[in-house]
């Protein structure tokens, strides 16, 4: 006699049970991240202007190198947890450790292209011959946690395939605590200056990477999975994050764009277009969440053969997404009041940014479908559409955008563009979705 399936209400609760266990420990390693960088800059700032500008130029170099990256946990969080629901732990650890060695590897390769050219490097960021040799000393001496944060990347990506998003929560809590007490008592302690932070930074993150190693191996061990680097294996991954890697440029390039853009239109643009890009940033963090979680889910159903559940999956975060959008940019309305003086208390910004912030919030329902989506045609493995999709919308955004400041457009009209890119997003990822084609079960694609 075969079982019923489950009514649609136990589905959708059984759903939401998931998304909610693993969207919000993954909200809260999200939100952590960032913090690393306040710290520094709060401890730094005490130093002088110049060290602080300093940190500023080497930080958004490291950011930019660290988040080309990010495929690493993308990937490796589709590949464990397709073999996850295969029922096949020992392959999972297995691709998870090949993420791992390939990671370790672009570490090396960074560190050897960032300490010899680090002073070129700060010069095309424009830095103040006062401000670049912090930043080249910051630069040098971070890069060598270049490898232990990609190792992070990777290791966290395995976890999330695991359907374990509280290990890489508690991890990045401790790794702040550690990175600000190591920062202040190397700053000002020792004596070091900018050298100490970028110190207590390096071992924090090699903190980090030694315990999520330790919690990684010790399942290797468990399930009898080979901790062994293997050629075949990681070149595997690499295939798979290469389309996500394009991804994420096409992506950073929008950003960049934008931002030369804001900066052509002026001071008062130029700062209330960063006032916005950093709420952006935050909401985005909270969405991304449920992203991961449909990374995770998605690709167990699939490596279980569960391609109804697959689809049950992809429709309830959907509709997580949107209501969180909605609730985002309704937010984001009753709280202008409150944060654009949190910024700034020059009236000519708070009035230039009023208007963009507006479209900000009536387009957070819309980002809340691009980030689910998003993370479902992940989990699903679906990295060159996703690669492919992300040119498409590149090439669309940078005429318009770059046609604001010629038009006579102002941040407005920028942040306009900006919400035409999530749409176009919007409509690849609804039009792939709903093709089913991104629906390969198996424990591999």
């Amino acid at each position: 006699m075969t079982q019923a399936p489950p009514a649609p209400e136990a589905a959708r609760r059984r759903h939401d049970r998931e998304i909610v266990a693993l969207a919000v420990p993954a909200f809260g390693a999200l939100v952590a991240e960032p913090l690393f960088v306040m710290a520094d800059s709060a401890i730094v700032g005490h130093l002088g202007t110049a060290q602080l500008a300093g940190l500023g130029v080497a930080s958004a170099l490291l950011t930019t190198a660290v988040s080309v990256f990010v495929f690493l946990a993308y990937a490796t969080t589709a590949a464990v947890a397709r073999r996850v629901g295969a029922g096949d732990l020992r392959a999972a650890i297995r691709q998870g450790m090949d993420g791992i060695w390939l990671a370790l590897l672009l570490g090396a390769v960074v560190i050897a292209v960032v300490l010899p050219t680090a002073p070129a490097l700060v010069g095309l960021f424009g830095a103040s011959h006062t401000a670049a040799p912090y930043a080249t000393t910051f630069l040098r001496i971070s890069s060598l946690g270049i490898p232990a944060m990609l190792i992070v990347l990777a290791s966290t990506g395995v976890l999330r395939g695991l359907q374990d998003t509280k290990t890489p929560l508690y991890v990045a809590v401790g790794g702040f605590v550690a990175n600000a007490a190591l920062n202040a008592g190397l700053v000002y302690g020792a004596g070091l200056g900018i050298a100490g932070s970028a110190c207590g930074t390096v071992v924090a993150q090699f903190g980090m990477a030694v315990v999520y190693l330790f919690v990684v191996v010790r399942g290797a061990r468990k399930h009898g999975a080979s901790l062994r680097p293997d050629a075949a294996g990681i070149r595997a991954c690499a295939q798979a994050g290469a389309p996500l890697l394009v991804r994420t440029l096409s992506l950073r390039t929008i950003l960049m764009i934008a931002t030369a853009v804001a900066a052509r239109l002026g001071d008062a643009d130029m700062a209330a277009h960063q006032i916005i890009l950093s709420l952006w940033s935050l909401l985005a963090f909270a969405l991304d969440a449920i992203a991961i979680a449909g990374q995770a889910i998605i690709g167990r159903h699939l490596g279980a053969n569960d391609a109804q559940g697959a689809r049950e999956a992809c429709r309830r975060m959907v509709q997580w997404g949107i209501a969180s959008g909605v609730v985002l940019g309704l937010l984001v309305i009753a709280a202008r009041p409150i944060f654009l003086p949190l910024f700034t208390s020059d009236s000519a910004v708070q009035n230039t940014a009023l208007s963009a912030l507006v479209l900000v919030a009536v387009s957070q329902p819309i980002s809340g479908v691009v980030f689910v989506l998003d993370g479902v045609l992940m989990g699903a493995g679906d990295g060159p559409y996703l690669a492919w999709a992300m040119l498409l919308t590149l090439a669309l955004f940078a005429p318009v955008a770059l046609l604001v400041p010629t038009l006579g457009g102002g941040l407005t009209a920028l942040w306009g563009a900006m919400a035409l890119m999530m749409t176009v997003r919007m409509l690849t990822l609804w039009l792939r979705s709903h093709s089913g084609r991104w629906i390969v079960t198996g424990a591999t694609r």
